[in-house]
């Protein structure tokens, strides 16, 4: 069994998009005259970090010392995500201020528990050349005071295949695991990482075939594994849970908890989350998998962007619920 208090003592760095989500909250009374659409009365506003801000919440409730690495707008989208960052007691040394690179913003308007729209604002182009160098520098002088790195890709251009080479190459000289959530179609780009954690639906993009069956499942994962250069892989499914892969072993399904979903909105981040913490301490692949299946239900229960508390985590180990 995973000791999750261990997790306190882990030193994790997340690199990746770090976003804004916004959240409007309000009722529906009425269908608008203009548009056969709801009129949302909106009674309160929230803001919570996003993208790997998300990730790097999702370590903090578990007690890990997080650094952050990315990149943030210079208006006010940046200094909220910033201002929250340092309200985590997260070291933001690594978090770069870019005048042409806007903070994403995701704006979802919530009314009777249900998001009725988002609103993105964003850019998507590549860093430049200059904010690669500076991650680079950084990440030097910061890897081997870690226990993992976790690769958050969203797919807004700051985690190229630069970036991930030279990620990967300093993790493997200091002996630190790397895991990787991708957005990005071409696998490719994520070679050499300890784990990677797409969804099905990435996983069957990036293989380039359909999967409707157990069978097509494993013969999209060994594509990937070798596309990748992978030893660990873990493809989540929504309610049908996740399944593990790992070379010269046979596939791992693990069914997911029956829970009223609310809102899936960054179920990927805490799956990531808990189970770069899980492995870090010591666990097994099949166990780490298993308590971040169950960090997942517990986020998927709660409307917006949210993370499972140490003592929910423990409750649902305890009752394995």
């Amino acid at each position: 069994m995973i000791n999750i208090d261990n997790f306190k003592a882990l030193r994790v760095l997340v690199i990746g998009d770090l976003m804004l989500d916004e959240y409007l909250w309000g009722r529906v009374d009425r269908i608008s005259p203009e548009a056969p659409v709801p009129v949302v009365a909106v009674e309160k506003t929230s803001h919570t970090l996003g993208g790997a801000g998300n990730v790097i919440n999702n370590l903090s409730a578990m007690g890990a010392t997080v650094f952050a690495m990315g990149t943030v707008g210079k208006g006010p989208a940046g200094r909220d995500v910033l201002k929250m960052l340092g309200a985590l007691n997260v070291d933001v040394t690594g978090v770069i201020s870019e005048s042409d690179r806007p903070t994403t913003r995701k704006t979802r308007i919530i009314a009777a528990s249900q998001q009725m729209l988002r609103i993105d604002r964003e850019v998507m182009h590549r860093i430049s050349a200059h904010t690669l160098e500076e991650l680079t520098r950084i990440l030097a002088g910061y890897i081997d005071k870690m226990d993992l790195v976790i690769i958050s890709d969203y797919d807004k251009g700051l985690v190229t295949r630069e970036l991930v080479a030279r990620i990967v190459e300093l993790a493997n000289k200091s002996g630190v695991m790397t895991l990787a959530d991708p957005k990005s179609m071409d696998f490719s780009k994520y070679m050499g990482v300890s784990v990677l954690t797409p969804n099905k639906r990435e996983a069957a993009i990036a293989a380039g075939m359909q999967i409707q069956t157990p069978e097509e499942m494993e013969e999209a994962a060994a594509k990937i594994m070798a596309l990748a250069g992978l030893e660990k892989l873990l493809i989540t499914c929504g309610k049908a849970g996740m399944v593990l892969y790992e070379t010269g072993k046979p596939a791992v399904a693990i069914a997911s908890k029956a829970r009223q979903v609310f809102d899936v909105s960054g179920a990927g981040d805490t799956v990531i989350s808990i189970l770069g913490l899980g492995l870090a301490s010591g666990a097994t692949f099949k166990a780490a998998a298993g308590l971040a299946n169950l960090a997942a239900g517990i986020v998927v229960a709660k409307v917006g962007t949210a993370t499972a508390s140490i003592d929910e985590l423990k409750q649902c180990v305890m009752f394995n619920v």
